[in-house]
């Protein structure tokens, strides 16, 4: 399975935003090889409005499936009355290229903080129930560890000690991608790999980097690539 992942294009109906997201698409759709598929794991929108999403429909458009989920920025009503859903169901299952991608909902309305209800993983564990003997990748918004970075580590996945509970029974489930933090990051999670995409809209300034702000409002946007061949990924990110 060849996948381009990509996150927090934060669209707000402003020129920067959307210049930014389509110069990272015009990127993907230029590619010598095609796409398995394109994932956006959250902040897709800034407001979570309707317009912001009808926005986003133009620019996700692509004759490579594009699968997407919410993050904290994003707003499920407007979501789901612009971008869908199999009956609204936010919490889904594709299968792409001999591979299952699952989808969680990690959104806290109001809240820059994630969580997965009791309910989303219940979901999981039966989904992964039926999925057994398929290589399988989960997504969703935010990240389950420290990214040792002050202001968002107050923003993480809550009780992450759930998810890895769930995760430890079921051995086809070969990654986790996330979103939310604006950098390129690797790490571990539950004994699987924690792969984040970079921001599309900027990109985090790490506590130990000069400069003023949260985010670096210059930076080039990015794009991660998951390679996945018997079992294995392998990531590579780029700048746009």
């Amino acid at each position: 399975m060849f996948l381009a992942h990509i996150s927090d294009t934060h669209i707000d109906g402003g020129d920067r935003a959307t210049d930014r997201a389509r110069r990272v698409m015009d990127y993907l759709h230029g590619l010598t090889r095609p796409v398995d598929a394109i994932l956006v794991t959250g902040d897709i929108a800034d407001h979570g409005r309707v317009d912001e999403y009808e926005i986003v429909a133009g620019l996700l458009d692509s004759p490579y499936p594009v699968l997407h989920l919410p993050g904290n920025h994003d707003r499920r009503e407007g979501y789901r009355k612009v971008l869908g859903g199999p009956d609204g169901e936010l919490n889904v299952v594709h299968h792409v290229a001999g591979h299952a991608l699952v989808l969680l909902d990690s959104l806290i309305e109001g809240r820059d903080e994630g969580e997965l209800t009791p309910q989303t993983l219940t979901w999981l564990a039966a989904t992964l129930d039926g999925l057994r003997g398929t290589p399988t990748l989960i997504a969703f918004h935010h990240p389950p560890v420290r990214m040792h970075q002050a202001v968002v580590d107050q923003w993480l996945l809550q009780k992450p000690e759930d998810l890895a509970e769930v995760l430890a029974g079921y051995p086809d489930v070969i990654a986790i991608l996330t979103g939310h933090t604006h950098t390129a990051a690797a790490s571990t999670f539950a004994g699987l790999p924690l792969l984040i995409a970079p921001g599309v809209t900027s990109t985090l300034r790490l506590d130990w980097e000069p400069g003023e702000g949260l985010v670096d409002l210059e930076a080039p946007p990015g794009v991660a690539f998951h390679v996945v061949e018997d079992r294995r990924v392998m990531t590579h990110w780029r700048v746009v």
